[in-house]
């Protein structure tokens, strides 16, 4: 059965863009927190913006330092003045003990993630004076345990997911192309989102990523046949789709610039019609992207490249590779080749296995962080 999106009214329409509208900020209200901290957590957060820092890590730091505030103001700690290492520690069993709605309890790259914050929060604190010394810099971490993807797309299951795009009607089109630009690229949803239409080299079969994580740009080869349907999206569906005025290269049903919920939404969609019961979405296809170009014999330098990764752990040097290089380790390794087929992969043993395994662990990890910046607020 193919995957046929339902048009809904405008009621429906109206309350699934606010929806996606409220998960693409996340902003929490800090309106009843004491002036005194939240003038320090505005200032905080105006010298990220000085010091380019993205606006999703801005964000995030924010929500994480309006938790921690209010907590603190439930002990009576009316200013940062009062911060010491136990009161600290204090809060990083709190973080340990929580439980979310569900009853599941913060994941450990949650936990990191909110006492980094802290750490951050306080090396600021210090060395802008408000602070003879960072409170948090003595904090320990948790440690977080190097995991290889518990749940990795086959072959066979892309193509399933494939088959669900009815390709005879607009939004058919493009979420077929979706599909096939996320795993030959192996793009985050992030940058997906903010790929423009301008941002495809068409006659070089590349995509050029602006201000990837970390704000790095880089550049992405892209397979034929993934070239290929998105040619026929942008040509025969997008301008019938969008609104016009503007260079998104992904628009949603009612033809505005798609965000990453959205993005994940339809890949969620397509994977369900395809009967795939596998936690993830967007992500899946990267991590399907990379696992498969390493079963098939690519080295993972180009991988690490291809995924826009500094390094694959906190000692190892990101290589610099040449485009050109990489666009025929691309052509060589990936499953679907420029004969349109999605080929099955012959698995050897190979001396670069923990290579590989450090390479996908570090994929999972980066899947968490996301996850738990969207669940574990909840």
């Amino acid at each position: 059965m193919s995957y046929q999106p339902v048009r809904p009214n405008k009621r429906v329409r109206g309350r699934r863009m606010a929806a996606y509208s409220r998960r693409a900020s996340r902003v929490v209200s800090a309106g009843d927190l004491l002036p005194a901290w939240a003038a320090y957590l505005h200032a905080h957060a105006e010298w990220l913006r000085m010091m380019a820092y993205s606006e999703t890590t801005v964000t995030a730091g924010h929500n994480a330092l309006v938790d921690f505030v209010r907590w603190c103001q439930t002990r009576a700690i009316d200013g940062p003045q009062q911060l010491t290492l136990k009161v600290l520690e204090q809060y990083q069993r709190a973080l340990f003990l929580y439980r979310k709605a569900s009853g599941e309890p913060l994941s450990t790259s949650g936990q990191v993630v909110r006492l980094q914050t802290l750490k951050r929060f306080g090396r600021w604190l210090a060395r802008e004076g408000y602070l003879p010394f960072n409170p948090a810099s003595e904090l320990s971490m948790p440690r977080l345990a190097q995991r290889i993807p518990r749940s990795i797309l086959s072959v066979a299951e892309i193509g399933r997911m494939l088959a669900q795009a009815d390709v005879s009607t607009p939004t058919g089109l493009r979420n077929r192309a979706i599909v096939e630009v996320f795993y030959s690229t192996g793009l985050r949803r992030s940058e997906m989102a903010k790929l423009a239409t301008y941002d495809v080299d068409h006659a070089r079969r590349l995509v050029m990523v602006r201000e990837g994580k970390g704000r790095r740009d880089r550049m992405v080869p892209i397979g034929k046949r993934a070239l290929e349907w998105l040619d026929r999206y942008v040509l025969e569906a997008r301008e019938e789709l969008t609104t016009g005025g503007h260079h998104a290269m992904w628009v949603t049903d009612f033809g505005e610039p798609m965000n990453a919920s959205y993005l994940a939404h339809i890949v969620k969609r397509m994977m369900e019609s395809a009967g795939i019961r596998k936690t993830g979405s967007c992500h899946l296809l990267r991590h399907a992207m990379a696992t498969h170009m390493l079963d098939n014999g690519a080295d993972t330098r180009f991988i690490q490249a291809m995924l826009g990764h500094a390094s694959l752990s906190s000692t190892q040097i990101y290589t610099m590779v040449s485009v050109e290089k990489l666009k025929r380790i691309h052509a060589v390794t990936h499953p679907a080749r420029a004969d349109g087929v999605l080929h099955e992969l012959e698995v050897e043993d190979d001396a670069e296995v923990a290579d590989a395994v450090s390479l996908l662990a570090a994929i999972d990890a980066e899947a968490a962080h996301e996850v738990s910046e969207e669940s574990d607020e909840g």
